[in-house]
């Protein structure tokens, strides 16, 4: 699902919190890259394939 995506934090700037994770899939043939914003949000599902992949031994990059 995440094959080959960027998946990193992005902080709230008021707060210097994680508020959200940034996930950046690959070019495709017409060199488009979609991203998606997913809440931290335990009943976002999103969210849930995100913690699955962690659980499988990836690891979320730091924000910038």
């Amino acid at each position: 699902m995440f094959k080959d995506c960027t998946i990193k934090y992005v902080k709230d700037t008021l707060t210097n919190k994680n508020q959200s994770i940034m996930v950046i899939y690959p070019e495709n043939e017409n060199g488009i890259s979609k991203a998606m914003s997913v809440p931290l949000d335990k009943d976002n599902t999103d969210y849930q394939n995100i913690l699955a992949w962690v659980a499988d031994g990836n690891t979320i990059a730091e924000a910038d």
